[in-house]
């Protein structure tokens, strides 16, 4: 049974690098016409977007927060080692892939900022 749970765990940390550029494909909601260098400048946006990894900086002190909450948690409410442990893979887990997306939506704000910059009207 312990195996089983730990193995839980891998799908979710395969399915990571699925997310590496998916903030980076990000087409913002452009307000108004557009020139004909819209898909330069948004090519050019994506590529900038596209250079920042799959984690922030502060992806692993979310993952130890996940960690330390989840595990103390149940520590407190149901103190044994076995569970305690659990809770704290899966609190970790949480925590990488919260950091995750808060990479994406980094690379989506890249985006956003990069195309005002460009002079559109960025509505979402």
């Amino acid at each position: 049974m312990l195996r089983i749970k730990a193995l839980a765990v891998i799908p979710l940390l395969c399915m990571l690098p699925a997310c590496e550029n998916s903030g980076a494909n990000y087409t913002p909601v452009i307000d108004g016409s557009v020139g004909p260098n819209y898909s330069n400048d948004l090519a050019y946006c994506q590529a900038l977007a596209s250079q920042q990894g799959t984690f922030s900086n502060n992806t692993a002190a979310t993952a130890a927060t996940g960690a330390v909450i989840a595990g103390g948690t149940t520590a407190v409410l149901n103190n044994k080692g076995t569970n305690v442990r659990d809770a704290t893979l899966v609190g970790a887990a949480a925590g990488v892939a919260a950091g995750a997306l808060q990479q994406q939506q980094n690379k989506e704000a890249i985006i956003k900022n990069c195309m005002r910059g460009r002079g559109y009207r960025v509505v979402g």
